[in-house]
């Protein structure tokens, strides 16, 4: 009993050592992110540092709302960009192993219109190909011009830019991608498609990705939103996570910045599973621990031999005209909707009217850490994003 009552006490002490240092690292960071917020030149953003264990540090700096002093914390949630692309990668993943799709199937098996490479017509696009950015389809000028919508249609002092419709030129992601990629489309152009046969040069495509999340709702019969709240987001409570203003508690959504003292107005996206999830450094943190459980043959949304597949590269120097061999190159090579660089850096990028987000793990280590800000960058403040995202990289390891 005494050398059971005195492993206990030592094991009391180490933790609590443990946990004193691991608070010290987390005041120290939390110190220097604040000294960059102070500058002002980002008007709010969150971080995380997360493992396979969980979040090992949250916290929001800056202002959700500049205008009434309104802080930004770990639990703000805005949209992410691109980062929203890797769940477009899990949900494919879950419906094949529910039996619903085949990631090599052509995409023409389940759409209600025909999408084909107008230069190699016999050649079929599949769904892995939309998920590598090897379909062949790129984004045309519409992606932009009708792909932005304004959430209110009096947005009072706050900047709308040029390419914001009106609620009411609102339409259905099924039309929009018809509209571009159908012959009968009204939008239709051939040099929407590359000069590359399916599965040949990497082209990173946004309409691709919707494309891809179009699919899975027609293979399933659920929309994109229900399959994902119901396999993804339930299951690991990312409860402030949602595709729309609707599914999230609104009170807790950022403003948003063209710059430090101008507000953007809010918008959304018609072919939202490409850069539309709105959710919170915290919300966002539980999903990058379960990919990195993932990573490591432990994770709980989907098999270990679909997890395998997500993280599978599919890009060879074949695919890429320049390869960039930059740390977090998300781009250099790519498993299903999920980015890898060089450096062993695995997770996505995301960028959208002043919204900029960085999601990664080491491949290594197996840390990961996030950033969203809800400002746009400029020279100025990209050297504030980059001063944070080093912050982070210096203690990632310590904490």
């Amino acid at each position: 009993m005494k050398k059971f009552s005195f492993l206990v006490l030592l094991f009391a002490i180490c933790c609590q050592t443990y946990g004193q240092r691991n608070d010290s690292i987390a005041r120290l960071l939390t110190k220097e992110l604040t000294q960059i917020s102070e500058n002002g030149a980002v008007v709010g953003f969150s971080v995380a540092v997360v493992s396979e264990e969980g979040t090992l540090y949250e916290k929001g700096f800056g202002f959700a709302d500049k205008k009434i002093d309104k802080k930004y914390t770990e639990n703000t949630v805005q949209n992410i960009g691109s980062i929203s692309k890797t769940f477009i990668g899990l949900a494919l993943l879950k419906a094949q192993e529910l039996g619903k799709l085949k990631l090599d199937d052509p995409i023409n098996d389940y759409l209600p219109f025909k999408v084909v490479h107008p230069k190699f017509a016999s050649t079929p696009i599949t769904i892995r190909q939309l998920a590598s950015h090897t379909s062949g389809i790129k984004d045309p000028s519409e992606y932009e011009k009708k792909g932005y919508i304004l959430k209110e249609a009096e947005n009072g002092n706050a900047k709308v830019n040029g390419n914001f419709l009106s609620p009411d030129e609102m339409m259905s992601m099924g039309d929009f991608l018809k509209d571009i990629l159908s012959e009968d489309g009204k939008w239709y152009k051939k040099k929407t498609f590359s000069k590359y046969p399916p599965g040949g040069m990497f082209n990173y495509s946004n309409i691709g990705a919707g494309l891809a999340a179009y699919v899975l709702e027609q293979a399933t019969g659920e929309s994109f939103p229900v399959f994902t709240k119901k396999y993804i987001f339930d299951r690991l409570k990312m409860s402030n996570s949602g595709w729309s203003f609707d599914a999230i508690d609104f009170t807790k959504h950022s403003k948003l910045y063209a710059d430090k003292d101008t507000e953007l107005a809010l918008y959304k996206l018609v072919n939202y599973p490409d850069g539309g999830l709105i959710t919170s450094s915290h919300d966002l943190a539980k999903y990058l621990s379960e990919i990195i459980k993932g990573y490591a043959g432990n994770g709980t949304l989907l098999s270990t031999e679909s997890y395998k597949v997500l993280f599978d590269p599919q890009l060879t120097d074949e695919n890429h005209k320049d390869r960039s061999e930059s740390k977090y190159n998300d781009e250099y090579n790519m498993g299903v909707f999920m980015g890898m660089s060089s450096k062993g850096q695995i997770g996505h990028t995301g960028g959208d009217p002043s919204v900029v987000t960085h999601m990664f793990f080491n491949e290594k280590t197996k840390i990961g850490k996030l950033l969203l800000v809800n400002t746009e960058l400029d020279k100025d403040r990209v050297q504030e994003f980059i001063a944070i995202w080093r912050g982070l990289i210096a203690y990632e390891d310590k904490l």
